[in-house]
């Protein structure tokens, strides 16, 4: 077995485990991953059946996605914060436990507020869970090679989930029924619970309990709940309304207090030395772009193979497929080869204008086409793209990360990509529809056929910008990164008498 870095003066407990141990904890944890992520897609394919059988309006049907996304963008900071103070394997089976139970309440709704209720908390629990899963990888993998394939393995997950959401919400909803949809992550959470049960350590807690930054904690997720629903008001209401101004500026505010707060405070919610590093910055930043583009790709050749090819639910998630093979595939090289190699600097700038190229690609596209000659080339490669982009992004992110720290260091990466996708979908739907605006306006008069073209007008816009999102990360990130993996910025800023655990081994690049 591997052993930990001769730097590191006390070995972590988790990486003295028998490897196989640490194998099937990856295998839990990327279980409970699987299910937060998915469940951003899986659902919006069940809405059209949902909405005939409960009978809500085209108004209120944005809340069964946006009641989500509001109590997981918010919560995520506290999340990650709450499993350093409760333990890490407790707050996993609570996460577990709490997100399957909302899953099931809300497969069973019987009324649309049910329904909106049971996704508000399934996303509480998910900004719970999701963080914890994180950490749990980071504390449990700390050797560098063991390290660097267990990430391979997550990124891929985290860049994969959605399609496999859009491929699971259509088998489900055409062969059973929209409730399968949330009644699956019951039966995924029972099998997570039983290995987190058995292969999930707890480490003992030395020094006195940490105290949570309860102002810190008010500060943060009210200006996180203000950026998700001023960005999801906008994608319903336009930009001019005054509604998704006032949330935006109030998010603007509140943040500004959250940093303040956290330069004095005494036990603070997000050391801000963590997201002040260079590398794990440039971590942050490339993951909050990568979600704002891939919330473009999933939307719109959603949209185009539904709407303009007239693909059935079941042949639009299969539709992916190739993608997440791509991605797969280049999460493994990247993460087992180059990654080692060559360093994020390198990778997470290529795989970002991979993964624009592939954003062109996809402009080309016409009211007919030929899903092999035309959109299988683009979707492989913006899945070899992503597969080179998040998995190098994500295990930066929460390298050489104080134990004690690492819940609030991981739910940085899933607030980041939370916040890129908030931000994206309500961007790039503007942007859509000003652009399918101006085309019927300059198209007069509005025939089938115009307004065919004026849809895909639009999906090229949104395909062009988030293209732009891409090269802008890859220029970004290029300078972001250090030449040289240098030790991250250790946080010793802590409780009172608590020791201070020496940082992971740094990947040699």
């Amino acid at each position: 077995m591997s052993q930990t870095s001769p730097s590191s003066p006390t070995a972590a407990p988790d990486a003295t485990a028998p490897s196989t141990r640490r194998w099937w904890t990856l295998v839990t944890v990327a279980l409970a991953q699987l299910m937060v992520v998915l469940d951003s897609t899986v659902v919006n394919i069940a809405l059209p059946s949902a909405q005939a059988d409960l009978g809500f309006s085209n108004a209120d049907r944005q809340w069964v996605v946006t009641a989500y996304s509001l109590a997981f963008g918010s919560l995520l900071l506290f999340g990650g914060r709450l499993s350093d103070l409760i333990g890490r394997k407790r707050a996993f089976i609570i996460g577990l436990i709490g997100f399957a139970g909302a899953s099931a309440l809300g497969g069973a709704a019987g009324t649309f507020g049910m329904l909106v209720g049971a996704r508000a908390l399934q996303g509480a629990f998910g900004a719970l869970l999701a963080p914890t899963a994180l950490a749990v990888l980071t504390t449990t993998f700390t050797v560098p090679k063991e390290r660097a394939r267990a990430f391979g393995i997550f990124g891929a997950i985290a860049g994969a989930g959605g399609a496999v959401g859009l491929l699971l919400g259509g088998v489900l909803t055409e062969q059973l029924d929209w409730r399968w949809n949330l009644y699956i992550n019951v039966v995924i959470a029972i099998v997570a619970i039983a290995g987190a049960a058995v292969f999930v350590t707890s480490v003992p807690r030395s020094g006195p309990r940490p105290k949570l930054d309860v102002p810190g904690t008010l500060l943060v997720s009210g200006a996180l709940f203000s950026l998700v629903y001023g960005f999801s008001n906008a994608e319903s209401d336009g930009w001019d309304s005054p509604l998704s101004w006032a949330f935006l500026a109030a998010s603007g505010v509140l943040l500004i207090a959250f940093v303040l707060w956290q330069r004095r405070a005494a036990h603070p919610l997000l050391p801000l030395p963590i997201v002040l590093d260079r590398n794990r910055g440039a971590s942050y930043s490339a993951i909050l772009i990568a979600g704002a583009g891939m919330f473009g790709i999933f939307l719109f050749v959603t949209y185009y193979l539904q709407a303009t090819l007239r693909f059935t639910p079941i042949q639009t998630g299969l539709g992916f497929l190739p993608m997440i093979v791509m991605l797969v595939l280049a999460a493994q090289l990247s993460t087992n080869i180059f990654v080692p190699r060559f360093g994020p600097k390198v990778m997470v700038p290529i795989g970002m204008t991979i993964a624009a190229s592939g954003m062109v690609y996809l402009t080309h596209l016409g009211v007919t086409a030929n899903y092999a000659a035309d959109l299988l080339p683009p979707l492989m490669i913006l899945g070899f793209g992503m597969g080179s982009t998040m998995p190098a992004a994500i295990q930066t992110a929460t390298l050489g990360v104080d134990r004690r720290y690492a819940g609030v260091a991981s739910a940085m990466v899933n607030t980041s990509q939370q916040v890129g996708g908030s931000i994206g979908t309500a961007l790039l739907n503007t942007l859509a529809a000003t652009a399918a605006t101006d085309y019927l306006a300059a198209h007069l008069p509005p025939t089938p056929s115009v307004v065919a073209e004026a849809a895909v007008h639009s999906y090229a816009t949104a395909y062009w910008w988030g293209a732009g999102f891409f090269a802008f990360g890859a220029v970004l990130t290029a300078f972001l990164y250090r030449r040289r993996a240098a030790a991250p910025a250790s946080i010793d800023r802590g409780e009172a008498g608590a020791p201070t655990d020496a940082p992971e081994p740094v990947v040699a690049h």
